[in-house]
């Protein structure tokens, strides 16, 4: 069986500067916040981040309160057997249903045992219904 949830994802949109990262992952550990997962695109002077906490409501309330420009969107959280193929036969379960991934990321450890891999689909509601049973 194949872990799969629903989450809330913070995205933070800001000038493209250096240091952006710096400070918010600065607020966010003076605060003992984890980080589950992170993603940062730089586009045309913008930066976006994409952020999983540990505590997601007190990281939304403390960037919020910085000032920081951020929404919530839902992406589905998955936690995967770390060996060969793994990814690909849960993608290819997607792709039976017909749930197209609009965006992925994955971050394994070389010797852990799982991964962890954050994803958008055309249906997540329906994703973690299919995973779940995978």
């Amino acid at each position: 069986m194949v872990d799969a949830r629903l989450q809330q994802e913070i995205v933070l949109r800001s000038e493209d500067r250096v240091g952006i990262l710096a400070d918010v992952t600065r607020l966010l550990s003076d605060m003992g916040i984890n980080l589950l997962s992170v993603r940062v695109q730089a586009i045309e002077g913008e930066a976006i981040v994409h952020l999983l906490t540990s505590s997601q409501s007190y990281a939304f309330e403390a960037l919020h309160d910085a000032g920081f420009d951020i929404v919530e969107r839902d992406v589905v959280m998955l936690l995967l057997p770390h060996h060969p193929g793994f990814l690909r036969r849960t993608s290819e379960a997607l792709a039976r249903k017909d749930i197209s991934i609009n965006e992925l990321h994955v971050s394994v450890p070389e010797e852990g045992k799982v991964g962890v891999v954050v994803l958008t689909c055309s249906n997540n509601t329906h994703a973690i219904q299919i995973l779940r049973g995978y």
